[in-house]
């Protein structure tokens, strides 16, 4: 008689698992090798302009309006 096979399975199942497991190491120290660390404030500072359009250039200075009746 032949020997069953789900030793042959159990050993295939733990072949993937530890293929994804090498291969999520490797992206997460790809990740840390490329990541940069503390960015200028000005790079991560979003603007809104009277349109409500998101623009990485700060608005132009508003100008005052003298509505006085």
């Amino acid at each position: 008689m032949g020997r069953s096979q789900n030793s042959f399975i159990k050993r295939q199942k733990e072949k993937k698992k530890q293929q994804k497991k090498k291969a999520k190491e490797e992206r997460k120290m790809e990740r840390q090798e490329n990541k940069v660390k503390g960015g200028d404030l000005s790079d991560m500072m979003a603007y809104v302009d009277e349109f409500g359009n998101i623009t990485s250039e700060p608005p132009e200075s508003p100008e005052k309006k003298d509505d006085k009746a």
